[in-house]
């Protein structure tokens, strides 16, 4: 990872809130590119509400989400910074690509049409073209002989490697995970983060992990961040928060994960 260069996106002082219930407060964050973040925490902590928001799924109800240089959230309009339109949001959110914990395929396209979809309908690419990407994806993920299968007809982790063909079809500068091994029986969890591996190795991609296996942020991320009560209370290099932190809280939840 190049940290020398500009962030590809930048969080600056964002909350969100549900009426009296406060998700984030005040979340400062940079994400450069190629870089692998980890982000760790216990439920409800806000994990998945910092992902969401850059996916557009959430919007924060105060701060900034920079994009490449430009607003996610607002856009400029008679000299004044408004809310962002459907068309803008679309257009800002273009290089963003996001596996959701319960895969979110269609049940009624075969693998390879749930692959084709997106590039085709919304970025309107050459069909031929994003068929011999589809192909080639769901190759890599281990799947080149199910094109023709339906989701019903595959396992958990199949279609979780699906999702993440999917979302690489899309050719994304930035990837999210959103805790996409926690829905999974046990012994699928180990193919899913094979895939996953493989992209952080050999992927120049941006990548966000929202995550509960510590072992696995250990081996790939550059930087892990501990949300807790909407807060980020610890952030740096794997080693340092997962293996050498002094944080009580912290330390509390790692113990959870570790075995005695």
């Amino acid at each position: 990872m190049n940290k020398s260069t500009e962030p590809i996106v930048k969080y600056q002082n964002v909350t969100k809130s549900y009426g009296d219930f406060h998700v984030l407060k005040g979340i400062n964050l940079d994400i450069h590119p190629g870089e692998k973040i980890a982000v760790i925490g216990p439920s409800g902590s806000g994990k998945t509400t910092i992902i969401r928001m850059l996916m557009t799924l959430e919007e924060p109800t105060s701060g900034d989400i920079i994009v490449n240089g430009t607003n996610l959230w607002k856009m400029e309009k008679s000299g004044s910074m408004i809310r962002a339109n459907e068309k803008h949001l679309r257009e800002v959110r273009g290089d963003i690509g996001m596996v959701f914990q319960h895969f979110n395929l269609f049940p009624h396209m075969t693998i390879l049409e749930n692959c084709m979809s997106a590039p085709i309908h919304v970025k309107k690419e050459n069909k031929d073209e994003v068929r011999e990407r589809s192909v080639q994806m769901l190759g890599r993920v281990g799947l080149g002989d199910k094109l023709d299968f339906y989701p019903s007809q595959l396992s958990g982790g199949q279609k979780q490697r699906v999702a993440m063909a999917r979302a690489l079809v899309m050719r994304p500068k930035i990837m999210l995970f959103d805790e996409v091994t926690s829905a999974l029986d046990p012994e699928l969890v180990g193919e899913v983060l094979e895939v996953i591996r493989d992209i952080a190795q050999n992927d120049d991609m941006a990548m966000v992990l929202v995550t509960h296996e510590m072992d696995f942020a250990l081996d790939i991320a550059d930087k892990v961040l501990f949300l807790d009560q909407g807060v980020i209370a610890e952030q740096g290099t794997a080693t340092e928060v997962l293996e050498h932190s002094t944080n009580e809280r912290l330390q509390n939840f790692l113990r959870r994960f570790r075995k005695v």
